[in-house]
């Protein structure tokens, strides 16, 4: 193909010249998204001095689109060219906007860096088909990286960029990057046409974060049957055995091999399987945790011990505070998400859950005491039901996400403790909740079918009439707005659609009227787009968000986080909806999504709020998990919860 071309090609509409692929979208396409859109052209490529690249776009006979890239030694003497010397920018129009724009024109981008079985599936964030894929046919991806404009703030993913593995060139010595990109119906769609690939190795597994004493268990499954003989995986260096070989049907190349295999989870920690049939390679993360109730305790009696301040006379006195575990010590500042309330409310609530299952654990028992005196002296009013964002009752900004917070920690220190005080309190918190204007808004956390059922069994009869009142006026009000999203604090996010889909489910709990049902399962729809199926267990299941290690972490790293807690809010749709409609399928789905937050807890009862996923962040070195336990146990809450 002619470098510079603009106009209709196979299935495509293509904008095409010296600089990269500045337009990409389907001919069918009304909205005519253009699917790599960014800072940079898509294609544009950073290399080592003395090393030339060439990129070539070509249209294969099926109409699929072609790139190679074409690395070559021109300094005359050999090139050691080190990993992330050289990267290839493929900006994948992954951001948010107001939901009319975005729902139609923008993409959730799921990357699977896999060496040489490397794909990335885009969804359209309204679920609307054609989507665009990308599979590698030759040559090794080893990582990535993003580059983000701050002014953007978290609307934008930022520009994905690839790092290929090159290694040492000869003097004229030549190495190719070449993938296809090609327009598909949807996930399963997607997995298929990979497996048209000859010698492409995709791995699949229900779980990829096996609690201790389970079996991980997954396949790899591949076109040729020769491959899949010759198909062998080490774990450690050693030779892990198939289980079977099963032959299945597949839409695109009629026949597949699904090549089976398990090995028991014993030791915590991640499981790296490395896989390969021939020349081809590609690996498998698994994460073997311990159980819930483990985690439960340990995390609990970390917070007694070393995440709370002590200092009669202070405003922080009994709080829970941000440790930093490189500093061995605690943080505050009055800054939001590192101050002394808001999402911070989540340590109290699983201390409350921990306590109610070892009530006989009296140093715990009294760093909650001490911390249920703190939210009652400096972040909540009893009387009115006001939530403060803060300590000394500080509400500089009246932040309605606050409100479920503390009504969750409120329902758990009534179970704790049987006192009537709290579910009253839970109940008030509430309707102080609607009245500072929550009927129109998106919170995080509200659990309405169990503080009307412990209403309920309480005799609380006017209580939970009034709260039920206001919630189904609430739920009514998501029913009309359905997916036309008002913005938040960000335009556009999963933590907006799932909770949304929450509500209309409990709603249905709670009425068993078929509209709230409806409703739920229209936005489910939307929600799933945000969850990959990579063979990762950062991934697996994990909704895309990309901003949160800026929010919460130490090093402000504006970068792809896999895990946040937030990611789990999808696990919980996902199991109200399997105790709903029996949905079995959803089961599974919900317990990958929760557990796949739990690698945020380590041995000694220390966590972290988010793992920095990709390698690197405008340039700087990420892959890691924040040094700073803030808003994690959200996760935990969940998992305890749901009895991941």
């Amino acid at each position: 193909m002619n470098m510079s071309t603009v106009g209709c090609v196979g299935e495509s509409v293509i904008g095409n010249d010296e600089r990269g692929l500045w337009f990409l979208s389907h001919k069918d396409d009304p909205s005519q998204m253009n699917w790599v859109e960014g800072e940079k052209c898509w294609g544009s490529v950073k290399a080592p001095k003395g090393l030339n690249v060439t990129r070539t776009l070509s249209v294969l006979k099926n109409g699929e689109l072609e790139e190679c890239y074409t690395f070559e030694n021109a300094s005359g003497e050999p090139l050691f060219v080190k990993e992330k010397d050289a990267w290839i920018y493929v900006p994948f129009n992954d951001s948010y906007e107001k939901a009319e724009v975005g729902l139609e024109k923008r993409c959730n981008a799921h990357l699977f860096i896999g060496e040489n079985a490397t794909y990335v599936m885009t969804l359209r964030q309204g679920g609307r088909a054609p989507h665009l894929g990308l599979v590698l046919t030759k040559g090794n991806i080893i990582g990535y990286g993003v580059e983000r404009d701050f002014s953007a703030r978290s609307e934008d993913r930022g520009d994905f960029l690839f790092y290929p593995k090159l290694g040492v060139f000869e003097p004229g010595e030549k190495k190719e990057i070449r993938w296809k990109l090609f327009w598909h119906q949807g996930k399963d769609d997607f997995y298929d046409r990979l497996l048209n690939e000859d010698g492409f190795l995709l791995v699949k597994a229900e779980q990829m974060t096996c609690i201790q004493g389970e079996n991980f268990e997954f396949c790899v499954q591949i076109k040729n049957r020769e491959m899949a003989q010759k198909l062998f995986v080490k774990l450690d260096g050693k030779e892990i055995k198939h289980v079977r070989i099963d032959e299945t049907n597949d839409k695109y190349s009629q026949h597949a091999y699904s090549v089976w295999y398990q090995y028991p989870a014993e030791k915590e920690g991640e499981y790296r399987f490395e896989i390969w049939s021939g020349e081809k390679h590609t690996h498998a993360l698994f994460y073997c945790s311990a159980s819930v109730e483990n985690l439960l305790t340990r995390r609990s009696q970390f917070l007694a011990k070393k995440q709370q301040y002590k200092k009669e006379g202070s405003a922080l006195d009994g709080a829970y505070l941000i440790y930093d575990s490189e500093e061995d010590a605690l943080y505050y500042s009055h800054k939001a998400d590192h101050n002394g309330g808001r999402e911070r409310l989540a340590m109290g609530t699983i201390m409350a859950q921990y306590l109610q299952r070892h009530p006989e654990d009296t140093q715990c028992m009294e760093s909650l005491n001490a911390y249920e005196q703190y939210v009652y002296r400096e972040l909540y009013d009893e009387n009115t039901g006001v939530v403060y964002n803060d300590i000394n009752r500080n509400n500089n900004w009246h932040r309605l996400y606050n409100y479920p917070w503390m009504a969750d920690f409120q329902i758990e220190l009534y179970r704790l403790k049987k006192d009537t005080r709290y579910l009253l309190n839970a109940y008030e918190t509430m309707m102080g909740y609607y009245r500072a204007g929550g009927q129109t808004f998106y919170a995080i956390g509200i659990e309405a079918y169990e503080l009307k059922t412990l209403l309920d069994a309480a005799g609380l009869t006017t209580q939970s009439e009034a709260f039920t009142q206001a919630f189904l006026k609430y739920a009514d009000q998501l029913v009309k707005t359905g997916v036309n999203y008002p913005t938040s604090e960000v335009k556009y996010e999963q933590s907006i659609v799932a909770p949304a889909v929450s509500y209309l489910l409990q709603a249905y709990q709670i009425t068993e009227e078929s509209k709230y049902l409806e409703a739920a399962k229209a936005q489910l729809v939307l929600l799933e787009l945000f969850n990959g199926g990579q063979a990762d267990y950062h991934l697996f299941e994990n909704a895309i968000r990309h901003w949160d290690g800026y929010w919460f972490g130490k090093y402000e790293c504006y970068g792809d986080t896999f895990p946040h807690y937030w990611s789990t809010l999808t696990g919980d749709v996902y199991a109200q909806y399997a105790k709903i409609t029996n949905d079995h399928t959803y089961e599974e789905k919900a317990k990958a999504s929760i557990r796949g937050c739990l690698n945020l807890f380590f041995a000694d009862g220390m966590a972290s709020c988010a793992m920095v996923y990709p390698d690197t962040v405008n340039g700087n070195k990420a892959h890691y998990y924040d040094p700073w336990a803030n808003d994690q146990d959200w996760a935990l809450y969940y998992a305890v919860k749901w009895g991941a």
